[in-house]
């Protein structure tokens, strides 16, 4: 016997819901009961019986050209936000990911010259790293630090790591060299993402994008993966990296808002 779907279960909740997405696709045109009624494909007496309830409970509001989404989607959204745990957010999308649930992820945020681990997503990946939650590497060898430098200017970076001391070597991959760390951002900027191939680990190459913050208060965090450099072919970065990045999206924009924008 075929499970029962939620729409068969309490369609009136459906209904609303789908009116809910279509005025929010509408991007603020005012959509008609005729309109809405077409779209769900009911009849408009039951169509004017979800609005009407959605209206009464502020989340929809009726004007003269038709309705349009009302003030308490808004306090919803609010509170959504105020619940909203990127770590969390982070471990969920990476296990939702049919490509990222099986590669080693990190989140991490940048101090100073180092990085600081705040989420690691294991996966199945064949190998094991030192680096976990609360661990801290040096940015300038490290994928999610390059990611995370490269957001800074030049002269920062030349402040920052003025001292040798802050572009250690782990392998003799390493980059520890001041040009070459400030050519290697300026490579990650042009493309977009960072490369780490086999400077903290030999064998293993790393990629990195950053997530952008949802406010002026907030740092941004640096998304990265792992790979076997023997596994490590355009193709599969380049699997891997779309996944990543439509991780971030998900994370810098948990609202779903102004998705053209954030493909841009």
């Amino acid at each position: 016997m075929a499970s029962e779907s939620s729409a068969d279960r309490a369609p009136a909740v459906a209904r609303a819901v789908r009116v809910l997405d279509l005025l929010a696709e509408s991007q603020g045109e005012p959509q008609s009961l005729t309109s809405i009624s077409k779209a769900l494909g009911a009849a408009k007496s039951s169509t004017l019986n979800v609005c009407a309830a959605l209206e009464d409970g502020g989340l929809l509001r009726r004007t003269d050209a038709g309705y349009v989404l009302g003030r308490r989607v808004i306090e919803l959204g609010g509170a959504y936000l105020h619940s909203f745990d990127p770590v969390l957010e982070f471990y969920r999308a990476c296990a939702e990911s049919e490509v990222l649930r099986h590669e080693r992820c990190q989140l991490a945020v940048l101090e100073g010259t180092n990085v600081l681990y705040l989420a690691t997503h294991v996966g199945r990946a064949p190998f094991r790293l030192s680096a976990g939650i609360g661990s801290r590497y040096p940015a300038s060898i490290t994928a999610v630090g390059n990611a995370l430098l490269a957001e800074l200017a030049d002269d920062e970076i030349d402040r920052r790591f003025a001292d040798d001391a802050t572009r250690p070597a782990f392998t003799p991959d390493s980059t520890t060299s001041l040009a070459g760390l400030k050519q290697k951002l300026a490579d990650t900027r042009q493309r977009g993402h960072s490369l780490d191939r086999g400077e903290v680990y030999p064998g293993l190459a790393g990629f990195a994008i950053v997530v952008p913050p949802q406010s002026s208060g907030e740092v941004p965090l640096a998304l990265g993966a792992s790979m076997l450099e023997s596994e490590f072919t355009d193709p599969a970065m380049q699997t891997a990296l779309d996944a990543l990045i439509e991780v971030g999206r998900r994370m810098s924009n948990p609202m779903n808002l102004a998705p053209e924008a954030l493909a841009q």
